[in-house]
């Protein structure tokens, strides 16, 4: 699952705190990506092979290079927007979300956590999660999948029914 719970619960102060941190999943670690590349340019290369040494070669190499450099800038632009991600952080009395997209600035929503009720419905996407106060609604995890939204609202359902 792309995203983490923390609980931090001092026997003694009585105070309960709990976070949850989203990340979007990546498939593709970045020694995958250089095998990826270095795979894609070895079978690119298996048909300048054949002419190698003519002047057609001279006309296909650029457009390989296009091809390898053109996977290279897709793969990279898939790296920097998962480096997006959502942190939710609640106790008894507040709940605060901040989501950090790379070259946007941070943003902070923070309400009362006693009435703030998550639920699924079908909008922009399958199964969309948002958390509503009564006056504002925002949504969450927007880079999950439909499945990982219903098993995130089920836990928020639970885990906010708990700090009641």
């Amino acid at each position: 699952m792309p995203y983490r719970w923390t609980e931090t619960a001092p026997d003694t102060s009585g105070a309960f705190l709990q976070t949850v941190t989203l990340w979007p999943h990546r498939s593709l670690p970045k020694r995958g990506f250089v095998w990826f590349i270095g795979t894609t340019a070895t079978l690119l290369l298996l048909p300048i092979l054949a002419v190698l040494g003519t002047q057609v070669l001279w006309g296909l190499l650029p457009f390989m290079m296009l091809t390898v450099g053109g996977v290279w800038i897709a793969l990279h632009q898939t790296y920097r927007t998962g480096q997006t991600h959502e942190e939710l952080v609640m106790d008894r009395s507040r709940l605060q979300i901040r989501r950090n997209d790379p070259g946007r600035p941070e943003r902070l929503w923070q309400t009362n956590s006693y009435w703030v009720r998550p639920g699924l419905r079908n909008g922009p996407v399958e199964a969309y999660l948002t958390l509503s106060n009564g006056q504002r609604e925002i949504e969450l995890g927007a880079f999950l999948t439909p499945d990982e939204r219903r098993d995130l609202c089920d836990d928020l359902m639970r885990r906010l029914a708990r700090l009641r």
